[in-house]
């Protein structure tokens, strides 16, 4: 690659044709997320089965994310870019044209692999072939479709499974799928490959990155459902992955061209920006699940109206991200991050008001302050962790980046659902407690419910005792909820001050270019 790449309108539309794909594979790991009960029904899949159409395309793309660094010096990012994006598209058909649960699980591992191909090369390519004084129109671009795609995502696949079916969920990618494979095979033209690289090929070593993301991946997915080392399937994947965390991290070390390069880590701003990264993973994953379970469990809506609902944070984002670009030109980068991760803080501290009769009105302004938070944390992280880093580190780093971002967002889903089912149960407990016969309250709203159910007929007694503990355990999963949002809230607000830590990466042209 050249030292200072020219930059052509050719390269901008293979950039922009780049971001399509990217937004494609991220957009579809939260696409069936609120339409698996229609994919369930139509697959006729029992309730462990389909929650592996989620679990295997996101085991599969946390381990190529990391590969690709190493994948794209081989081939080349045209040849990787056009082979991830033609074989995603394949695999999207195929998921939609599934007679059985296995047949989707193994395209959506495939389609999740071939999508984790993609994600990574765009972030290298926005810094490697803009100039340091273009990155605040590029990384606002790069950093709305890595966050308004998963926020959006529950939202489009509501919409596709109401209004056609969920076969849509996956035909949706074939059109631009096909016109970004033939868009990346004629337009980029950043590097060439490297065949001889091919014959150093770590084989060990992937083996072993494998088994520990695949492994991590697992092991948090499934661990906070299955009473975590107690399940014998989550406690042997726990075993692969420490092996196979060790082996990766040896082979990392002591071989002269390692699968995965951790040495970008040596540069500060890429480390701590790497950190933010996992937090934001966290904040950005955590919270997309968090909205439709409150919407679903508490408040009892369908997926049309979660998504109907949590789309306001996918409109702030859009409307926010040239406002974060021309910040991001005007103020230090550190304290548009600081501002960001307390804008955050704030959204979700917002939210520890929260009762099980909050709606669209209530939920509104904590997610717009959300979508906000989000644009202006993500575009100086992005500047912050890679604008340090020299060119020829660029594809690796990328892909260890944004491969924190998924693990922060399956590390916080485990913590968080963890959490609410330890919490509710605590709450639950400790809400029974105070019932008692000495609880004038209490008695007065159990004779009312007795009341009510005798004069339909029914057996008072017995039913208003069922009817207070379901009121009991709908204000202990309440609860829970507000435990999860004052955690969130300590950590981003607490996190705000590292933002100081980082060094503002150089803006001239002739500091960048080496």
């Amino acid at each position: 690659m050249d030292d200072a790449p020219e930059l052509t309108g050719r390269r901008i539309a293979a950039f922009m044709v780049m971001v399509v794909g990217m937004f494609m594979a991220i957009l579809d790991i939260q696409i069936v997320s609120a339409s698996l009960p229609d994919i369930q029904a139509g697959l006729g899949a029992s309730p462990d089965e389909i929650s592996w159409v989620q679990t295997a395309y996101l085991i599969a793309e946390v381990i190529m994310i990391p590969l690709s660094g190493f994948l794209s010096r081989v081939m080349s990012t045209r040849i990787l870019f056009t082979c991830a994006a033609a074989g995603f598209t394949a695999a999207s058909f195929m998921c939609a044209t599934s007679g059985s649960i296995s047949e989707m699980i193994l395209w959506r591992a495939l389609q999740g692999f071939l999508g984790g191909g993609m994600i990574p090369s765009v972030f290298a390519a926005a810094f490697t072939i803009f100039p340091p004084s273009k990155r605040n129109i590029v990384s606002p671009i790069i950093g709305l479709i890595a966050t308004l795609a998963p926020t959006v995502g529950p939202t489009v696949g509501g919409y596709l499974s109401h209004a056609l079916s969920w076969h849509w969920l996956f035909l949706v990618n074939v059109i631009p799928g096909i016109a970004v494979a033939i868009g990346a095979w004629t337009l980029i033209d950043f590097d060439r490959p490297n065949w001889k690289l091919f014959n150093r090929f770590d084989w060990w070593g992937l083996a072993a990155l494998a088994g520990f993301l695949g492994g991590l991946e697992y092991v948090l997915e499934e661990g906070p459902a299955n009473d975590w080392l107690q399940d014998e399937a989550v406690a042997v994947l726990a075993v692969i992955m420490v092996i196979g965390g060790i082996v990766t991290f040896w082979r990392a070390f002591t071989r002269e061209e390692p699968i995965v390069d951790f040495s970008a880590f040596r540069d500060v701003n890429f480390a701590v920006g790497s950190m933010f990264s996992f937090t934001m993973g966290i904040g950005l994953y955590g919270l997309t699940y968090l909205y439709p379970l409150y919407l679903a469990s508490i408040r009892g809506y369908d997926s049309l109206m979660i998504g109907e609902t949590v789309f306001i944070s996918g409109l702030a984002m859009f409307f926010s991200a040239p406002l974060a670009g021309i910040l991001a030109s005007k103020l230090d980068l550190r304290l548009m991050l600081l501002i960001g991760f307390v804008g955050f803080a704030t959204s979700t501290w917002m939210l520890t008001g929260l009762t099980a009769d909050w709606d669209f009105q209530e939920l509104m302004l904590p997610q717009i302050l959300r979508g906000l938070s989000l644009m202006l944390c993500m575009v100086p992280i992005n500047n912050l962790a890679l604008g340090t880093l020299p060119p020829e580190k660029m594809k690796g780093a990328s892909g260890l980046y944004n491969l924190m971002r998924n693990l922060g967002g399956a590390v916080g889903l485990a913590v968080i659902n963890t959490l609410l089912t330890d919490r509710r149960t605590l709450h639950y407990e400790r809400l029974s407690e105070a019932i008692t016969w000495t609880n004038q309250e209490a008695l007065r709203q159990l004779d009312m419910m007795a009341q009510n159910l005798t004069a339909r007929g029914l057996d008072g007694a017995t039913g208003a005792l069922a009817q207070m503990a379901g009121r009991l355990r709908g204000q202990a999963a309440v609860m829970s909820f507000i435990d999860v949002f004052v955690l969130i809230t300590v950590l981003f607000g607490g996190l705000a001050l590292a933002a100081l830590l980082m060094r503002t990466p150089p803006k001239d042209k002739s500091v960048a270019a080496h």
